[in-house]
């Protein structure tokens, strides 16, 4: 009777110790689908973004040239093609204001009487969500520029 009790409860101890290994693998594996799950989405959004940084330079030579060739065919391209980019969370860096180091870059240093206003932008500047894509070149006032000693 007693080898029977003790059997009874090996055998109970075995399906508890079981039921806990279940449970942690089942727990583990739906971790790992979800981390998984993340690590896709994350490459998807690493190649759009890499994809789209590539078209940075075309909508530049679009807006270039449209400047220069005052033809709606052309405009309404550049338009359009700003909106797909735009569509994607791709939005343009304000260069309304002071110079930002995470957002802009400093060219050129022109005296000025505020001191890191942004005076002129030599090139836009692009951002997706909180990345940039491409900081925006511009020229920044300085109250005072030292002249190099000669």
């Amino acid at each position: 009777m007693k080898r029977a009790k003790k059997g009874e409860s090996d055998l109970s101890e075995k399906v508890e110790n079981l039921e806990t290994q279940l449970k942690r693998s089942l727990a583990d594996y739906a971790n790992l689908q979800r981390r998984v799950e993340e690590d896709k989405k994350k490459l998807i959004e690493f190649a759009n973004i890499s994809l789209l940084t590539k078209f940075l330079p075309v909508i530049d030579s679009l807006e270039k040239a449209t400047a220069d060739i005052k033809n709606k065919g052309l405009e309404l391209i550049g338009k359009k093609f700003r909106e797909i980019l735009f569509s994607e969370g791709i939005r343009e860096i304000e260069t309304n204001g002071y110079f930002n180091p995470s957002l802009h870059e400093a060219v050129e240093a022109v005296q000025g009487e505020e001191e890191g206003k942004i005076l002129e932008v030599v090139q836009k500047g692009y951002i997706i969500g909180d990345k940039v894509l491409r900081a925006a070149k511009v020229k920044v006032s300085k109250s005072k520029i030292e002249q190099p000693e000669t």
